[in-house]
């Protein structure tokens, strides 16, 4: 085959989606084409192709698995088919991949080889989050997660609050699902009251949910989070 192949990072669903409400045909025009592939979880990876392309042989895939506690000697071999000529696609368990994910190390990787990146279009939970917010998306940042220990994670908050006052900066983290309302309840007392914060959940999906207002008016707004993706936004 001659030369390198490339890596494409395909976005997958937020959640149980419709392939066309979310994805453009990009998407499946590069399954169809890719046979290696490098993903967190096989089970949910395979899912996914056969949700988005039926047609595609399950045997014909040759799919390496990533995540967190993936060590760099091992993440060089996982770029061998690119270095045989096989493209390579990456596919996360949510969202874009290389974005919160264990991705990211691959791609740098590819870099010092001289691999081409080819990163595709498609759902990303924290750039929706902050478009739908309607804070400031000229200047903000992501943080992932922010400690559990509830003193820790208090000074995190003050410190993002802080920050976001001084700057005009979003601050920009998430939460475990199932940890989702105890995270709204301590922005709810610790936060001043005219400090914004945005709840984004479900998105792209039929429950999704977005409210930005002051922590003075969360005070008198219910909603269950628990188990629900959600992003969560500072605006001070």
């Amino acid at each position: 085959m001659g030369g390198l192949g490339n890596l494409y990072l395909i976005p997958c669903f937020l959640g149980d989606a419709s392939p066309l409400s979310v994805l453009p045909q990009s998407v499946s025009q590069a399954l169809e084409s890719i046979d290696h592939y490098v993903v967190e979880h096989e089970k949910s990876a395979r899912r996914f192709i056969k949700t988005v392309l039926p047609s595609k042989v399950q045997g014909s895939l040759h799919i390496r698995g990533i995540d967190k506690h993936t060590q760099s000697e091992d993440i060089s071999e996982l770029l061998t088919p690119c270095l045989e000529g096989h493209d390579i696609g990456v596919i996360s368990d949510a969202g874009c991949p290389g974005v919160a994910d264990p991705g990211a190390a691959l791609v740098a990787q590819a870099h010092q080889l001289g691999i081409k990146i080819f990163p595709l279009v498609g759902p990303s939970s924290i750039l929706l989050a902050l478009m739908g917010s309607g804070f400031n998306g000229q200047q903000f940042a992501f943080h992932g997660y922010l400690p559990i220990d509830q003193k820790e994670r208090k000074l995190a908050l003050q410190k993002l609050e802080r920050e976001s006052l001084r700057d005009g900066q979003a601050q920009i983290f998430i939460e475990t699902p199932y940890r989702n309302n105890q995270m709204l309840a301590a922005l709810k007392q610790i936060l001043s009251t005219e400090t914004k914060v945005c709840v984004a959940c479900d998105l792209t999906l039929p429950s999704q949910y977005i409210q930005s207002c002051s922590i003075r008016q969360w005070q008198h707004i219910k909603v269950d989070l628990h188990k629900r993706p959600a992003i969560f936004i500072i605006q001070s």
